[in-house]
């Protein structure tokens, strides 16, 4: 008689970012359906679903009911950095564990999370580290107010000025909020040598139709002169872009096969494999107590969709891989790649900018 188990389903069916909260969502239920489907397996499976309905404040309290109102101890969920920071206090308080299938911007490691998707050593210093030496160092920065914008900007100014570089501008729109013309009025005058682009959702959807049409409207707007940088731009929102972001840059620790098999984007892999993981970690501990399944996640491997990766068990986030991509129709072509899996560093202790920074340029005096 296989054990079941119940899990905490908590994303956002209808929100601005909600085609990055489904996918994720779907990852969790295919992750769901695949241990259920096994027969192999001691334990099943039960989805306690919860719907925020991209309200911040909803996370905290549905993560509450959850908790409370049913045996799941485990939450798959949030999509926002600011979900996560509302749902935290509500796992410490009922000793519960949230599983984060989402990038985010770093500078936390909390006993109650485990991160499966990237933090900053593995999305913007490598995109930064690929796009400065091609493109320049003039930077202009864009983003959602809210930590995810704030933060992975604060990271990109500190690399910029390592790099005897210049921000032009950084700006921020409300999350949702779709009028750009002011920023595309910027960037025609500033004419930075790239745009990196921290808004989520419907912000990010329409000023990427903007800055097509200034770069129909001026070459030096066109991607291969002035590219546009995202850390959180995923394959199932290109559909909603009709080809208008070809040619900008993404970064992540997945793209989606070309042959439209597996998980669709890297969100919908990290959450697939974050239930994957659970359960390997249940089965191994012979129970879904938080605080005995947390101390085997140093376990050396796990199986995934993201690949074989490991978690390391003094901060809980994965040791990922890193693929810059260019936007392709509604794929992701690789351009770099890391060699493989790169450990988390979510405080950035072991960056060093007297390594990264740009060698001087010599000249010959005559």
């Amino acid at each position: 008689m296989r054990k079941q188990i119940d899990i905490g389903v908590l994303f956002s069916e209808r929100a601005d970012y909600d085609l990055l909260s489904l996918a994720s969502r779907a990852g969790a239920l295919s992750g769901i359906e695949e241990i259920n489907a096994d027969p192999r397996r001691p334990i099943r499976f039960n989805a306690i679903l919860r719907d925020p309905g991209g309200r911040a404040e909803s996370y905290g309290l549905l993560g509450d009911e959850i908790l409370r109102r049913s045996r799941a101890r485990h939450i798959i969920g949030c999509t926002t950095s600011s979900s996560r920071k509302e749902t935290i206090p509500v796992l410490e308080r009922h000793g519960g564990m949230l599983w984060y299938a989402a990038p985010y911007e770093g500078f936390e490691a909390s006993d109650k999370v485990a991160y499966l998707h990237s933090c900053p050593n593995q999305h913007i210093v490598p995109l930064l580290h690929y796009v400065f030496p091609r493109w320049g160092t003039d930077a202009f920065l864009l983003g959602s107010n809210y930590v995810w914008g704030w933060e992975v900007n604060r990271v990109a100014r500190d690399m910029v000025g390592d790099w005897n570089g210049r921000v032009l501008a950084e700006r921020y729109l409300p999350i949702g909020d779709p009028d750009v013309a002011r920023l595309i009025a910027e960037i025609r005058a500033t004419r930075p040598s790239f745009i990196l682009n921290n808004l989520i959702g419907r912000s990010s959807y329409e000023f990427l139709r903007a800055y097509a049409e200034l770069g129909r409207e001026d070459p030096a707007f066109l991607p291969e002169r002035c590219p546009v940088l995202s850390c959180d731009l995923m394959e199932p929102e290109l559909a909603a872009l009709g080809g208008l972001a070809e040619g900008h840059l993404v970064v992540g620790p997945y793209f989606a096969r070309t042959d439209r098999q597996g998980p669709r984007c890297s969100m919908e892999a990290a959450a697939h494999a974050a239930v994957l993981i659970l359960a390997d970690l249940i089965e191994r501990a012979g129970t879904d107590d938080p605080a005995v399944v947390s101390t085997l996640l140093g376990t050396p491997l796990f199986s995934t969709p993201l690949g074989p990766i490991r978690i390391d068990p003094r901060t809980q986030h994965a040791h990922l891989p890193v693929l810059i991509g260019r936007i392709s129709g509604d794929r992701f072509e690789v351009v770099w790649k890391s060699e493989g899996a790169l450990p988390p560093d979510p405080y950035l202790s072991r960056y060093d900018p007297r390594t990264a920074a740009m060698p001087p340029v010599l000249k010959v005096v005559s």
